[in-house]
């Protein structure tokens, strides 16, 4: 698809336009070669049998060492099983199958490095690599059903050391890298690894940070950790304890080449992911084998209409998140794609990098977070418009609702006005897609996901469990579905808790509120927490966030309640602008203006405050919770997960400028 080539006014002037473009039918082009082209067939399937639909995918898409004759069991609700008595495994999956396929000299994996390395990744390396570090890890110790920690960079080690555990059947614990030391720490505690696997230090945009010095500090004298095994990335002196730590490369070239993958029951523990932390104990959702590889599988062949031999895919998610799981590993491996992977920032070295990469790969798929989005929106086209990005056919977005005004930037920009976007509605509880639209099937809603997948089935409910059949309400899942959380590590009871007691053991709380309309196409208004009450009235933080950002000045906003002495609570934005303009007090009014016409006066912000960036986590979300906390004037929370912890300093000393021009 050709980017677009528009002077910047007249781009704002064609998305202004486009906002009022509710729905983008599928492109013809497109259509006329897509896999899935009418959804009928599938959904009657999967209708009329959800088990069995998925039992006919798991059979299509995976191979099994012994097949399975059951497929859902929902005897004991909220702890359903998927495939039980079939035998499989994950890393077999994903590489053997594919090399005994002739596929071995196909790349796996494009690797880009911080400062410009690369390297090509093939199937076979991959094979080889995972199985010396498989023999290492049992040579170790490591069995079946022990946890394995992972504490690395986005280098092509990070996927093999998944799938040397998926080999023996260890569980791996993967930490993503901008965590700190005490969260890595804490969660190979609570989880009771045995091994850990990590780097000397890792690249962030120019600067080396010590990684295994700062972990082995954090770590102490850990009970349960017997091995530690550390990845030379970047030549950084670390401590060596003797005995427990190896060096990676020396240790696997010594290892015996051939290690048979183990034959494992379809709900054997396959991994541990760990929430953020960032409103309460972090919740280690665990999910098992079969049934989350056939959710991934089907999810990453179908949503994004691959073709594993000539797509190109990119994700730009780090593995250390869910979607880095399923679509940077899991998902692509076994379809046997190419993917794209790169170690660092999107604006490092330079804010091109992404399109630079596309350009150098001939990426055709292109999966990012609505938050990035934003920043490219930020930057400018010009900087995308720099590059050759004709091979893209299909983009993506996933993590968080995006507004209108992001997406026909997205497909405008990125995509040359014809690529279709697909808008990802999931979770890490979920482990796979559950709603979105069918590229080559279904028009696009811009700012709604889409519907239901098949083999997914969506409601809503009332604060009092009534059920609704559209408009809005608190959105859950009415069915068990393959690639489903089956608990929360250690803790059965927090898993029913959180997720199966508001509307019984057979509705699933997703904890987000939405709205469903009459084609079917839900919307996800925000968290069911994220809501600010003023004067007794519920408004959702996402929908006053897209009014804000509807507007052509406005690159990005997020709101947060603050403490108001006459509503309870009021609304205070922090809000970014793009390029080169400024904010001052007639734009203040004009933005209230603007919030108050799209959804009313009580909408209306108390205080709008100027932000040149906003608090993110290297994920790309932003952490509103130290935006309340400067909203009502608390002393900050943990800044340690943030991408740039500068950020929070830069934004306190523009608010103390504002407020000592305001005295």
């Amino acid at each position: 698809m050709e980017p677009t080539t528009l002077p910047a006014r007249e781009l704002e002037q064609r998305l202004e336009a486009l906002l009022d473009v509710h729905e983008v039918p599928v492109p013809s082009a497109f259509a006329a070669e897509a896999q899935v082209t009418d959804r009928g067939p599938l959904d009657a399937a999967a209708t009329a049998d959800p088990a069995a639909w998925w039992a006919e995918q798991a059979r299509a898409l995976l191979d099994w060492q012994v097949p399975f004759t059951q497929s859902l069991d929902d005897s004991r609700p909220p702890f359903y099983t998927w495939f039980a008595d079939g035998r499989l495994n994950a890393s077999a999956n994903c590489l053997d199958r594919h090399v005994d396929a002739g596929l071995g000299g196909r790349v796996a994996f494009h690797w880009h490095g911080e400062e410009g390395e690369t390297r090509d990744v093939t199937y076979a390396d991959l094979l080889a690599d995972t199985q010396r570090l498989a023999n290492v890890l049992l040579d170790r110790g490591i069995r079946a059903g022990d946890v394995v920690g992972i504490f690395l960079p986005m280098i092509p080690e990070v996927v093999v050391a998944m799938l040397a555990c998926a080999r023996i059947g260890a569980i791996h614990n993967v930490v993503f890298g901008g965590f700190s030391a005490e969260a890595v720490a804490e969660r190979m505690d609570v989880s009771g690894a045995k091994a850990l696997i990590t780097v000397d230090g890792a690249r962030r945009k120019g600067k080396v940070a010590a990684v295994k010095a700062q972990v082995d500090a954090a770590m102490g004298d850990l009970a349960t950790l017997e091995t530690v095994l550390v990845v030379r990335h970047t030549g950084v002196d670390c401590p060596m304890t003797a005995g427990r730590d190896l060096d990676y490369a020396e240790t696997t070239a010594a290892a015996e080449p051939v290690c048979p993958p183990a034959e494992l029951g379809a709900e054997h523990p396959l991994f541990i992911l760990y929430s953020s932390g960032s409103t309460a104990k972090p919740k280690g959702i665990l999910h098992t084998t079969g049934g989350y590889l056939t959710g991934v599988a089907w999810t990453h062949r179908n949503v994004f209409d691959l073709r594993p031999d000539e797509d190109v895919w990119f994700c730009s998610a780090d593995v250390g998140w869910i979607t880095g799981h399923s679509y940077m590993v899991y998902g692509p491996l076994c379809n046997a794609a190419t993917s794209v992977m790169y170690e660092g920032a999107p604006d490092y070295p330079h804010q091109g990098i992404w399109w630079e990469l596309v350009e150098r790969y001939k990426a055709t798929i292109f999966y990012t977070a609505p938050t990035a989005i934003r920043a490219c929106m930020k930057w400018g086209a010009h900087i995308p418009d720099g590059y050759d990005l004709s091979s893209l056919r299909l983009l993506g977005t996933v993590g968080e609702p995006i507004n209108p005004k992001a997406w026909h930037w997205y497909r405008e920009v990125i995509g040359g006005g014809t690529a279709p976007v697909v808008d990802t509605w999931w979770q890490t509880e979920t482990g796979a897609i559950m709603i979105t639209t069918l590229p080559g099937a279904q028009a696009m809603k811009p700012g709604s996901a889409g519907t239901p997948l098949p083999g997914v089935k969506a409601g809503l409910r009332s604060l009092t469990s009534e059920e609704r059949a559209g408009g809005n309400g608190i959105l859950v899942l009415e069915q068990p579905w393959p690639s489903m959380l089956r608990t929360l590590y250690g803790d059965d009871d927090r898993y029913v808790e959180t997720y199966w007691s508001r509307y019984g053991e057979r509705t699933y709380l997703v904890g987000d509120a939405a709205s469903i309309d009459s084609g079917g196409y839900v919307s996800i208004v925000g968290r069911i927490d994220d809501v600010i009450n003023v004067s007794g009235h519920r408004l959702s933080t996402a929908e006053v966030e897209s009014a804000i950002v509807a507007h052509p000045k406005v690159a990005e906003a997020a709101v947060v309640a603050q403490t108001d002495e006459d509503t309870g609570q009021a609304i205070a934005a922090f809000v970014t602008l793009e390029g080169d303009y400024h904010g001052d007090d007639a734009l203040v009014e004009e933005l209230r203006a603007h919030v108050a016409e799209r959804i009313g006066k009580l909408a209306r912000p108390r205080r709008i405050l100027w932000a040149d960036d906003l608090p993110k986590t290297r994920s790309g979300k932003i952490m509103r919770r130290l935006l309340r906390d400067i909203a009502d004037g608390r002393a900050l929370g943990d800044v340690t997960t943030l991408r740039d912890p500068t950020v929070m300093a830069a934004l306190q000393a523009q608010i103390a400028t504002a407020q000592d021009d305001e005295s």
